[in-house]
């Protein structure tokens, strides 16, 4: 017997429960209909009262003692913090326990193609919150041609993949969700046909935003109380990153020629603004919070979106400025270079090599403005460079 369910309204399989209860166990009609009310459904006391006195569902047969006796066994069914059955909305169940697996298997520690994991994982959660969404909006999401419903070598009915569901023309995704679903599973393509590693940092951004899209997807579409947001919390590391580690991460990451042509090749085609936006691609900053006061420091971190020009200007800022960074001043720069075994190597050598190496320009990051008006300072890795160039030129400053 199909349960479904069909929003406020019983399903003959729970109608065949009701006639049953009536008849067999002396239940009273609220007592009956506290069997069938939860938190993401409440069924009308007349309904229970019509079902009794043969006002409505009559063609429906009652269940024998037996499945009575197997519901009451399974009873209540549902789950007590989203009132979600796991019969009647069994999709959105589903979807919501996908993406749970792929975000506990991205977070777990000691995996090495958790992306990978990840990615094909939530492709099977958006898969079934798309089905359970043309569900509850009576959309056939079976595969047919010319009318006929297509079956599988089993004989099951064929419902359409995600990607059909992204191009089903009332399909109620943003454009910006649809490009990350759609970004997604050209790289599920790619794990499926060619083995991939290392491809996190590449993709990093778009997995956040896959989860946050799904988060207010579920909740929209079925209820706060099927949201996420309450059940994962932040995922904890034992590592931190400097700039020099993060630096040779990246230049150490190797991502494979493939899938790098074929992130290259999805994104030539869309928009500045399809790139930026972040239901598409999901970046934030996140610094150490450090208070004077102990109670004010309950948060391990801040998270700034980015999504307000005030919120973009202090994002800016945080790039450019890394907390208790040494800095140097040029004159401070030349006299270690003399400390180090190079009395020759002056102010204006170092003038000559900062304007030849371009090095204030702000993506270099190897120094900032200073306090003052017109002031600049170095960094450590400004320092580092000076030093090599002293040593490449040793007979010139020793």
């Amino acid at each position: 017997m199909v349960r479904r369910n069909m929003g406020n309204r019983l399903t003959n399989y729970e109608v065949s429960m009701v006639k049953a209860m009536v008849e067999d166990t002396g239940l009273q009609d609220q007592d009956i209909q506290s069997y069938f009310t939860r938190p993401a459904r409440t069924i009308n006391h007349a309904r229970i009262s019509d079902i009794r006195h043969g006002r409505a569902r009559n063609s429906v047969n009652r269940a024998s003692p037996e499945e009575l006796q197997g519901f009451f066994d399974q009873w209540p069914g549902y789950d007590l913090e989203t009132g979600l059955s796991t019969d009647g909305d069994d999709l959105v169940v589903k979807a919501r326990e996908a993406m749970i697996a792929a975000v506990y298997v991205f977070n777990s520690a000691g995996l090495y193609f958790k992306t990978e994991l990840f990615i094909v994982t939530a492709i099977i959660s958006w898969t079934y919150a798309m089905h359970a969404w043309f569900r509850k909006h009576r959309i056939d999401y079976r595969y047919s041609v010319r009318g006929e419903v297509q079956l599988t070598a089993n004989g099951a009915e064929k419902y359409i993949e995600l990607g059909a569901c992204l191009r089903h023309e009332r399909n109620p995704l943003s454009n910006g969700v649809r490009k990350n679903l759609e970004f997604l599973l050209e790289i599920r393509h790619e794990i499926e046909h060619r083995s991939t590693q290392k491809i996190d940092e590449a993709v990093g951004a778009k997995l956040q935003a896959c989860c946050l899209n799904f988060n207010s997807f579920i909740k929209r579409e079925f209820g706060p109380q099927c949201g996420l947001d309450r059940r994962l919390s932040l995922a904890l590391q034992f590592s931190t990153f400097g700039t020099d580690q993060r630096n040779y991460l990246k230049k150490e990451s190797n991502l494979p020629r493939h899938i790098e042509m074929t992130i290259d090749h999805f994104e030539n085609n869309l928009t500045e603004d399809e790139i930026s936006d972040p239901a598409y691609r999901y970046n934030v900053v996140f610094v150490p919070v450090i208070k004077q006061r102990r109670s004010a420091a309950d948060s391990a971190v801040e998270f700034i979106k980015a999504e307000t020009q005030e919120e973009r200007a202090r994002v800016s800022q945080i790039f450019l400025r890394e907390v208790d960074r040494k800095r140097y001043t040029a004159t401070q720069v030349v006299g270690l270079m003399k400390t180090a075994g190079y009395p020759n190597f002056s102010i204006r050598n170092h003038t000559e090599l900062w304007q030849k190496l371009d090095a204030k320009r702000s993506e270099a990051g190897l120094g900032n403005r200073g306090d003052y008006q017109g002031s600049w300072v170095w960094f450590e890795s400004w320092v580092r460079r000076v030093r090599a160039h002293c040593e490449e030129n040793a007979e010139k400053y020793a």
